[in-house]
């Protein structure tokens, strides 16, 4: 009767909200096509108020993993038991415990957080969460080359449910995902859904994000000023082990690459917290110990799409020089619902010393997608393109070379559409000699 009853609860917030954006919201217009979506899908809580529900895992710096999860009772401890054998949890670990409500209609359950370590590379870690419930496991990333990861943005439909299905199909170490997650939009129980949908696989992998425009979650002044609110609750990502001051852009590094996430919605201009940050990070980049240099971002700066032009523009003008002088590898962004890698590029024209740029925001979002792409400008330095959905590979071979490819979804199959071996601009003599 409980359980009825918080989700009785949760209902009736999500109704409230549809009702009250209608009201304060105009809708968009679109100026291309998209495809009839998947439906939205649901993911319930069967356990008790006690068990822990939404558990993800995600790097917490060198040799460490932060655990989170949610529970809907107030006394379960933030405390994660851990091991290398199933049942035999030698270590513990405890952590910190928050909450938040948003709208006066929704609070939260209490999200757990927890850092456990040092750790072993490549090794299986069995753990339990908060003394009781299931029993779950992970692998942590290798010390050494090879390593993969899967690349995708997500939302929750049956588009989702199958681009999740293809990724647990084959092995990867890490997951990047470029903003837009549960596309809450405000209305809660959603995060809740997306948690519980996305267990089976972030609680086994690490997962890294960066956020994107559906998590702003800020339209209503009156009632809500706070941005980012649940998304920095429920997905705290190491940005303080980066020495950033804002869980809303981090670096981190994992066996031969250093990995930057950076905010599409704060500020990026220079002399912002954020460009500064970047340009500290980019400085102390050490190629022989981080061959690889690869950036997320949401709102992708080269698009040939109709789908959200120019919408990365002004990012692009701050920080490009910046990413360029570096001799990043790749930059990868989502937002437009569609498939698109371009050459190596700056300033808007092909350059052999730039970085490749790729959108992968297919995943699976409720919106379709977006089909409809320029034909002229920006066309001749996009090397491959298609409004699909699926997800994307990086696998690190060595430290001069690397193979990329994407994996369409096809119902029951993900069949690979495109694939390039990228080679490192850290080692190359022509474009280190250019800086």
């Amino acid at each position: 009767m409980a359980e009825r009853r918080l989700l009785n609860q949760d209902c009736l917030t999500t109704l409230f909200l549809i009702c009250f954006t209608l009201i304060v919201s105009s809708p968009a217009t679109q100026a291309y096509d998209r495809p009839p979506p998947r439906s939205d899908v649901f993911t319930p809580h069967y356990g008790s108020r006690s068990d822990p529900q939404q558990v993800h895992i995600s790097l917490a710096g060198k040799d460490h993993v932060r655990v989170s999860w949610v529970t809907k009772s107030t006394d379960v401890p933030s405390e994660v038991e851990y091991g290398t054998s199933p049942g035999a949890y030698n270590t513990s670990a405890t952590g910190r415990v928050t909450s938040y409500r948003y709208m006066l209609v929704y609070k939260s359950g209490q999200i757990h957080h927890v850092k456990i370590g040092p750790l072993n590379p490549k090794t299986t870690y069995y753990y339990r969460c908060g003394g009781q419930g299931p029993e779950f496991s992970f692998v942590t990333p290798p010390s050494t080359y090879p390593i993969e990861f899967a690349v995708a943005d997500l939302g929750q439909t049956e588009w989702t449910r199958s681009t999740l299905a293809h990724i647990g199909k084959q092995d990867y170490d890490v997951l990047l995902l470029p903003g837009d997650l549960s596309y809450a939009d405000m209305f809660q129980p959603r995060w809740d859904s997306f948690g519980r949908l996305v267990e089976p696989y972030a609680s086994k992998r690490p997962w890294m994000v960066t956020e994107g425009n559906h998590e702003v979650e800020s339209v209503v002044p009156l009632l809500h000023v706070d941005t980012f609110k649940a998304y920095n609750a429920r997905w705290p990502m190491p940005f303080e082990e980066s020495g950033s001051t804002s869980n809303l852009y981090y670096s981190f590094d994992v066996v031969g690459a250093h990995i930057i996430m950076l905010g599409s919605y704060t500020k990026f201009d220079a002399g912002s917290e954020q460009y500064t940050w970047l340009k500290a990070d980019l400085a102390k980049v050490d190629r022989s110990a981080t061959p690889w240099l690869i950036v997320l971002i949401h709102a992708p700066w080269y698009n040939t799409n109709q789908a959200h032009r120019g919408e990365g523009e002004k990012m692009r003008i701050a920080m490009e020089k910046l990413l360029y002088e570096a001799r990043v590898d790749i930059v990868f962004a989502g937002h437009v619902h569609a498939y698109e890698r371009f050459t190596r590029v700056h300033d808007n024209k092909a350059d052999p010393c730039g970085p490749i740029h790729i959108t992968i925001g297919d995943g699976g979002n409720r919106e379709g997608l977006a089909k409809r792409y320029l034909e002229t400008g920006e066309r001749s330095i996009s090397a491959f393109r298609e409004a699909s959905f699926g997800h994307g590979r990086l696998r690190l071979t060595n430290e001069t070379h690397a193979q990329w490819s994407w994996h369409r979804n096809d119902d029951a199959f993900s069949n690979i559409a495109d694939e390039v071996s990228i080679e490192n601009l850290g080692v190359s003599q022509t474009c280190t000699s250019e800086v």
